[in-house]
């Protein structure tokens, strides 16, 4: 009998199945009569559930019979289309229906209040683990502030989903703080893309006041807080944890310093997400009143900005008067471009063309970009320096750019480029003396050749020769990047790295055009990356002064030059022990010392003159050791030479990027003041022997005629490169991982896109204004074999020497016109 109750109590069936419950007990043993009373007890405890179950299931099928029945009638009726048949309908239809119609209204009434307590509950649950930003506690704040908070949180207790995204898209704390993830962006489009119509009555469980007014919009404001610790005192424990917070700082950044150009490694950022009716200062108000009260008696404290520039809202604004002239210029270009190169087809079979109808076509610019013919007296090996020194200057540019990036594990990373390795990376300033080297030695070389074929110089054009050389790009540039580039994306620092360099050039791009913009401060300066032309433009504006110097007195001219030299290495050396500057990004480096770095040395012309001037006397070597013979003994001592220089320059700052380096100034002041002049003596040795014909492999790899393309392309890649970097900044949306050095920096998209753009600025700015100069400035004539003169043979034999060198050099550089030269050689110099 036990079995059968075992059986009863734990049925093989369920109750709505039609089991036999005979089976079961039949099934059972017969010596179980002691529990016949508990047996017969289960027994009709399963009856009676069989019996309620069958009357549900007969209830249920009636109700539903008689809701189709109705239905169908309804459905009658309303095709009829005659009310009063319907009305008298319903008054003789079952009396019953009209109470059940009440009663399933109240029920439905009580769902949706019991739904909206329920949704209630779960909201107080879910917010009391992440709390939302409430932007009206702000004093100051405004009505509508206040208004468009009361419904937001009126709405989030709600459990609406536009509410809903408005908190979920703010950011949060999550995982792996200690490895440096304290950056929070949020989710930048979620709140971009909350636009809502409410009500101004949003009524709460249990609150029935009704203050309704009308219906507004709201919209999704994203905010960019900073946010930085204040520590109370020294303790080991508590700065250890900060450190890893902040990733070993390889940027030590103050609350106030610029963030534009240079990131503040030290803050937190963090993404809030409110309506759009607060201001910054009402985010900015929040978040600290936050922060402070979770560090609340922990002596910890927080200072918290958040600039309105970077509080971004999606609003459809049209475009100003200087926008839109901005875009029909570039419209007009490429019109006129797309237009000369039909004509440029067209004609071509013909035999005479309309020179000027060309200097804007599309395949004549393209012709000469990819052209790798050159003069015979080309100075080969100078295209595959710049193209050495050009690489390794995006290569720092790029990595100065990914500390802006937000990534999950950032002290590893900062771990990882902490080695001396990173020197590579950290050098930015030394890649940029060999471009002021050549321009000085291809304006000499252009000059001293003019001087020894007795040819006039004229300065006014070579002057505006330049100009017209290197202002298009620039102009276009700044044109492109102040009032076209900030439509063109969006993201949480945008307005940090794109909009305020837009906003610095709607104030001061005159000084770029004037070229006198890298006096005025680096925070204050329109593409700060341009600084290098000023320096350039304005040596190249006293090169003359030196060239004929020391053309016309040979020894007192070189004396004051190398004068000059000595003085602006000591000038470099006292700059930097008495500012406390550092002209190397070493690990760990302070902001504000990059900013005087830049300020009162870097961008310094009197400062970078001593590679100039290194140039000018490696452009009268050229000319005057032409065809000069070398023994295989002075060679080697040479190369040994060169090669300490570039050891010295390399190696030698490389303690400097160990993540455990302390500033140094001699130390820093020994690379300012050598280590340019090591690095551009290594290159000049290059281009003396490559330039008399003492090649091996490795001057053949500079020489390499492929090179010449990334010469012409690099002045448009110098002012490309950083747009393109900021551009992606800007636009960065996540975090990221961050797994090694070599796959950020070899980012083949940003890779492609310089190029495409630097193709695309040299095609339509760079090349037609070099075509235009063409046509406008006459050059004159070569000398020529007949025109010579006896009487003149010793000045024809220095200008044009014929001899050839035991590795087979023919006839130099002084037969083809200098000014060529320099133009299809320099990007800077004319």
């Amino acid at each position: 009998m036990n079995g059968a109750a075992a059986a009863v109590l734990n049925p093989t069936c369920s109750l709505k199945d039609n089991c036999n419950l005979g089976d079961n007990l039949l099934a059972t043993p017969e010596n179980a009569e002691a529990s016949n009373d508990k047996l017969e007890s289960q027994i009709a405890s399963i009856f009676e559930d069989k019996v309620n179950y069958s009357l549900k299931l007969f209830a249920d099928d009636a109700t539903a019979t008689q809701t189709a029945t109705t239905t169908t009638t309804t459905t009658v009726l309303e095709l009829s289309g005659n009310l009063s048949d319907h009305h008298h309908h319903q008054l003789i239809s079952d009396g019953n229906f009209t109470i059940k119609q009440q009663d399933q209204e109240q029920e439905e009434d009580q769902i949706e209040n019991d739904e909206r307590v329920y949704l209630y509950n779960i909201g107080k649950r879910f917010l009391a683990i992440s709390q939302p930003f409430d932007a009206s506690r702000n004093p100051d704040a405004s009505t509508q502030c206040r208004s468009q908070m009361r419904q937001y949180l009126d709405a989030l207790d709600n459990f609406d989903l536009w509410a809903l995204k408005m908190h979920d898209a703010s950011g949060k704390l999550n995982s792996g703080i200690l490895n440096g993830n304290i950056n929070q962006p949020g989710d930048f489009d979620q709140c971009m893309g909350i636009r809502q119509k409410v009500r101004q009555q949003h009524r709460r469980p249990y609150d029935h006041h009704n203050n309704d007014s009308g219906d507004t919009i709201i919209r999704g404001q994203y905010c960019l807080a900073y946010a930085q610790p204040v520590l109370p005192h020294k303790s080991k424990r508590l700065q250890t944890f900060f450190k890893l917070l902040q990733s070993h700082g390889p940027f030590k950044s103050e609350f106030n310093d610029p963030g534009h150009r240079v990131p503040r490694y030290s803050l937190i950022n963090w993404g809030i997400c409110v309506p759009a009716g607060c201001t910054a200062r009402d985010v900015e108000y929040s978040v600290a009143e936050y922060l402070n009260n979770q560090t609340a008696f922990t002596g910890i404290s927080f200072n918290v900005r958040v600039e309105p520039q970077m509080c971004q809202s999606k609003d459809q604004e049209p475009w100003d008067r200087n926008t839109t002239w901005a875009v029909r210029f570039f419209v007009l270009i490429l019109s006129v471009a797309i237009l000369s190169t039909i004509y440029d087809r067209c004609t071509k079979a013909q035999s005479q063309q309309n020179a000027w109808c060309t200097v804007f076509s599309l395949d004549k610019n393209l012709r000469w970009l990819f052209s790798t013919s050159s003069s015979p007296g080309d100075i080969e090996a100078v295209h595959g320096i710049r193209f050495l020194n050009a690489l390794m200057l995006i290569f720092s540019h790029k990595s100065m750019a990914m500390f802006f990036n937000p990534y999950n594990n950032r002290t590893a990373m900062s771990e990882s480029l902490g080695q001396p390795w990173t020197v590579i990376g950290r050098a930015a300033s030394l890649y940029t003396d060999p471009f002021l080297l050549f321009s000085g030695m291809l304006t000499s070389y252009s000059l001293f050749g003019r001087l020894m074929k007795q040819q006039p110089i004229r300065l006014k054009n070579e002057y505006i020769s330049r100009l017209m050389r290197i202002v298009p790009p620039l102009a276009a540039l700044i044109l492109f990047c102040t009032y076209v580039l900030p439509l063109w994306g969006s993201g949480p620092q945008w307005n940090l790295v794109v909009g305020h360099h837009a906003d610095i050039c709607k104030k001061h791009w005159w000084r770029n055009l004037l070229f006198i913009h890298n006096y005025f401060g680096f925070s204050e300066m329109c593409l700060t990356h341009t600084h290098h032309l000023g320096i350039d433009t304005e040596l190249f504006a006293v090169a003359p002064i030196f060239i004929l110097g020391l053309w016309r007195w040979p020894r007192r001219g070189l004396f004051a030059l190398l004068l000059l030299c000595t003085v602006g290495t000591a000038a470099r050396y006292y700059t930097t022990i008495v500012n406390q500057l550092s002209n190397y990004i070493y690990f760990g480096t302070n902001i504000q010392r990059l900013f005087r770095t830049a300020d009162y040395m870097y961008s310094f012309p009197p400062h970078r003159s001593t590679v100039y001037i290194m140039g000018i006397l490696l452009g009268y070597a050229l000319r005057k050791f032409q065809g000069i013979k070398l023994s295989s003994g002075q060679l080697r001592l040479g190369w040994l030479g060169a090669t300490i220089c570039l050891l010295a320059s390399v190696l030698g700052p490389a303690p400097m990027g160990d993540i455990n380096y302390v500033y140094n100034s001699t130390h820093a002041a020994i690379y300012a003041a050598f280590a340019p002049i090591a690095w551009c003596l290594f290159f000049s040795w290059i281009v003396f022997v490559s330039h008399n014909g003492y090649k091996n492999k490795f001057t053949q790899i500079f020489s390499w005629r492929g090179f010449q393309v990334s010469t012409k392309l690099s002045y448009a890649i110098y002012l490309t490169q950083f747009p393109v970097f900021f551009y992606n900044v800007g636009r960065r949306r996540h975090i990221h991982h961050y797994y090694n050095f070599v796959s950020i920096i070899l980012d083949t998209n940003e890779f492609i896109s310089i190029f495409l753009a630097s193709v695309a600025l040299t095609v339509l700015f760079d090349a037609p204004f070099q075509n235009i100069k063409k046509l406008l400035i006459k050059r004159p004539a070569p000398a020529t074999s007949s025109s010579s003169s006896s009487s003149s043979s010793s000045a024809k034999a220095a200008a044009t020497p014929t001899t050839t060198t035991s590795n087979g050099i023919g006839k130099a550089a002084a037969e083809v016109p200098a000014t060529t030269l320099a133009t299809a050689s320099h990007p800077h110099a004319d």
